[in-house]
């Protein structure tokens, strides 16, 4: 889902790997939830043979990882932090970032906060003027650093088993909105031919003509509980 409840969307990839026995899609998913405090970074591995970076005692019983284990049969997450600090936030309004602040810290780089004509540029409307959100932040800090706050190749991998072999990168694509109704991904164009790219390790499969639709602005509900 593009539009959780919980997390306001800020960036997205996906990647597709592939051996003769195994393969993987790698969902990158840059945002922001209050829930959680600070911009993370998280990595939805769909795959016929996940690492497990998750072990019995992050449950509360056996029994308990054992359902996890037969509910995600081929899934399994890793959460990231690209910003390494929390001094720009604001302590005591968490939501906000602090009236001062001028820099964090991202992939162990000092950088400036983002300026109002990088939000600008962004399309990201400030909803309390002239203070950003921590949500609206990382839209700005994601359209002048993608790289930085998307994932690196090790973190990709970080689910993978060491012999699935890179396919395709995807930086927009046609995502279906599940919780309208709309149809199923093995109902789309889209993710039919990932499924070919998948099966037949050949690219040349994608080439679909769904308009893409993965920017933050196509997805007005996320972060909105």
């Amino acid at each position: 889902m593009l539009d959780n409840g919980y997390l306001y969307l800020a960036a997205t990839r996906l990647s597709l790997y592939a051996s003769a026995g195994d393969w993987a899609m790698v969902f990158e998913i840059f945002g922001y939830s209050p829930r959680a405090g600070h911009p993370d970074l998280m990595i939805t591995t769909f795959t016929s043979r996940p690492v497990r970076t998750r072990t019995a005692t992050d449950f509360v019983s056996g029994d308990a990882y054992r359902e996890y284990l037969r509910l995600n049969a081929n899934v399994e997450q890793s959460c990231f932090f690209p910003i390494e600090d929390d001094t720009w936030i604001d302590p005591e309004v968490g939501e906000r970032v602090a009236e001062y602040s001028t820099s964090l810290i991202l992939r162990g780089d000092r950088i400036p906060l983002p300026t109002p004509a990088d939000y600008d540029d962004a399309g990201v409307l400030l909803e309390e003027p002239p203070r950003p959100l921590v949500s609206e932040l990382a839209r700005a800090l994601a359209f002048r650093h993608r790289a930085a706050v998307l994932a690196t190749e090790e973190e990709r991998r970080t689910n993978l088993v060491p012999e699935l072999q890179p396919l395709v990168v995807l930086e927009d694509w046609h995502h279906p909105d599940v919780v309208d109704s709309e149809a199923l991904p093995s109902r789309t164009e889209t993710f039919r031919q990932l499924a070919a790219v998948l099966s037949s390790g050949d690219p040349a499969h994608y080439h679909s003509t769904e308009p893409p639709n993965t920017h933050w602005s196509n997805w007005p509900d996320g972060g909105t509980l």
